[in-house]
């Protein structure tokens, strides 16, 4: 891609994070990257092919967020880590989250989405469809470690992204308030239960969110 047509793409981005899905037109981003509604056309072909491109850097922020923790010996604690970047994520950029898996999305994104029960992918889209494969691989590591009993691997990565996605949704419309009540006291305790009712040992699946909680604290040091 160009310089120009990564400045248009970054600032989609800005002003969907700023204004909403619905602000998201060929004027409103042109003015947003300083440049002429020309660009959008000349670089994507019109808004559907921006919204595309906005759509694909925001998969793949979402699936870098998901994936760039290290695996350790430890999959429930993996899993767990995974879920506290999901959250961290939808809760830091909630309308990134909007476009992804919202009601309201562009029809142009949407028509992507697939019934993950029959073509066991969330998308028809490689690059889109990597952060439902992320979880996926982390129930079949739980169910390999022996953690949580043998069950169709598919529904069981769907059951769990309901949880998260529910959780995450009510917290952001702030039914759970704004001080992470709803992942301290709704979410996370919902998991263990889960995680638990599918087979895995609470003492053990309190370890291992134990664990994910360090990781994810020594993680946010490095950071600072």
């Amino acid at each position: 891609m160009s310089a120009v047509s990564d400045e248009v793409i970054a600032a989609g981005v800005r002003l969907l994070e700023r204004d909403g899905v619905a602000s998201l037109s060929a004027r409103n981003v042109a003015a947003e990257a300083g440049t002429s509604t020309m660009a959008v056309y000349t670089h994507f072909g019109g808004m559907t092919g921006l919204l595309d491109a906005i759509a694909v850097e925001v998969f793949e922020r979402f699936a870098q967020a998901l994936t760039e923790v290290p695996r350790t010996e430890d999959p429930v604690a993996d899993f767990l880590v995974m879920g506290l970047a999901y959250h961290r994520f939808a809760q830091a950029n909630p309308q990134r989250y909007q476009l992804m898996f919202g009601t309201t999305a562009p029809v142009s994104i949407a028509r992507y989405r697939t019934d993950l029960t029959v073509t066991g992918a969330a998308s028809n889209r490689a690059e889109w469809a990597s952060s439902f494969g992320a979880l996926r691989l982390a129930v079949r590591r739980m169910m390999a470690a022996g953690r949580i009993r043998e069950d169709d691997e598919l529904a069981v990565a769907g059951r769990l992204w309901s949880l998260n996605h529910g959780a995450v949704m009510l917290e952001t419309a702030g039914f759970f308030g704004h001080e992470g009540h709803g992942l301290t006291q709704i979410l996370g305790p919902l998991v263990i239960d889960t995680l638990v009712g599918m087979g895995d040992d609470r003492e053990a699946a309190m370890r291992s969110l134990q664990s994910a909680r360090a990781a994810v604290a020594e993680e946010a040091q490095r950071s600072s």
